[in-house]
């Protein structure tokens, strides 16, 4: 009996020691599970605090940039050169440009249906919203922002059109009457329109005018458009208004020659032999001496003097290229090179290639969106 009582009390020992190892094991697996959900919720907190900041980090002054190919419009951070958000965008997206508070871009649709739709989408959500029909107007292209209100070219229409986004309604719009209206830009104070048509190779200069009333006596005067058409070559698509005003610069596809027009005279001044076939875009530096024009037949990045009309170099940027865009502080220029699938930096002191952004396929229309 004593040693069954023995055996017995060994086995309540054994009990309570492996019971108090089994207890003491579950205090450190309740410690480490605790220990566990409290990382677990700190790695949660960590994250939705980086996605927070991500979202608050999108810059003030961002890059827009079109994939023609991936039908997309690509928000671009123009410090780091990273994309931020890709937003899809129409069937055919060809310019882009921003609202002047830059919460807002818009997207021209030109070439596939339903031909009569501008995309709208909102930067700060980087969302689409509903798109603007310009109806009756077809296939728009050129836009630009002025005076608060969004002005575009209708290809299809031979016209350009004014639409207001406080009353979503087109409150302006007059016929050029030239074939393929093309490009468009508009001074800040929207009086004055410039306009190439490519395929009638003429450049139509708009001005809103104040014509006095012969009859009545005394009657107030009427505003009136009057448009000058000055011939260039056929096919000159890509120009730009020099920044002092005074003339307007025009590249054209088919012969290569770029035309110079006297603003104020509203006449060719001249014309540059620079056989830069296939011309696409054209544009001033940000201090007016260089001009920068692009073919979508090269590989080259063509790059002359403003005061002597001389080509000063030309940069191989890959297999051809479309739209320009300056950098405001004239450090750099970006080109979308259509048929490289991505963004070329240019260095405006060097006039060397520094970088490229890969937005998706085609690139073509690029614009600046800031925020005050």
């Amino acid at each position: 009996m004593r040693n069954y009582y023995l055996s017995l009390q060994s086995v309540n020992n054994m009990n309570n020691a492996l019971y108090n190892q089994i207890s003491k094991n579950m205090k450190n697996i309740k410690s480490g599970l605790n220990r566990l959900w409290a990382v677990h919720f700190l790695l949660l907190g960590f994250v939705f605090s980086v996605a927070v900041c991500a979202a608050q980090s999108a810059p003030s002054r961002s890059l827009l940039a079109l994939s023609k190919g991936d039908h997309i419009l690509a928000i671009i951070d123009p410090v780091s050169l990273k994309v931020i958000a890709r937003v899809p965008v129409g069937p055919d997206p060809h310019e882009v440009i921003a609202s002047a508070d830059g919460k807002t871009a818009y997207v021209s649709n030109t070439y596939s249906e339903p031909f009569h739709e501008i995309d709208v989408i909102d930067l700060i959500t980087q969302k689409p919203l509903p798109h603007i029909d310009i109806k009756p107007f077809i296939s728009p292209h050129g836009l630009t922002f002025a005076g608060g209100k969004l002005w575009f070219s209708a290809e299809g229409s031979k016209s350009v059109g004014r639409y207001d986004p406080a009353t979503e309604q087109i409150d302006w719009c007059m016929g050029t009457g030239q074939d393929r209206t093309h490009m468009i830009y508009v001074t800040p104070d929207g009086k004055n329109i410039f306009t190439t048509n490519v395929n009638a190779g003429t450049v139509s200069i708009l001005v809103d005018t104040l014509v006095q009333p012969m009859f009545p006596r005394g009657a107030a005067p009427r505003e009136e458009w009057k448009q000058t058409v000055i011939p260039v070559s056929r096919g000159s698509e890509g120009f730009d208004v020099s920044p002092d005003g005074h003339e307007l610069w025009t590249a054209a596809a088919d012969d290569g020659t770029i035309s110079i027009i006297d603003i104020v005279a509203r006449k060719l001044s001249g014309k540059i032999d620079a056989k830069v076939l296939g011309a696409n875009r054209l544009k001033f530096t940000p201090d007016g001496k260089r001009v920068l024009i692009t073919s979508l037949r090269s590989g080259d990045l063509f790059i002359y003097d403003a005061a002597s009309h001389k080509e000063l170099k030309r940069v191989n940027i890959g297999h051809g290229a479309a739209g320009i865009l300056m950098d405001p502080d004239g450090s750099r220029a970006f080109l979308g090179c259509t048929p490289d699938n991505y963004v070329a930096v240019i260095d405006l002191k060097t006039f060397e290639v520094t970088g490229h952004i890969n937005i998706g396929g085609g690139p073509d229309g690029l614009a600046w969106a800031v925020r005050p």
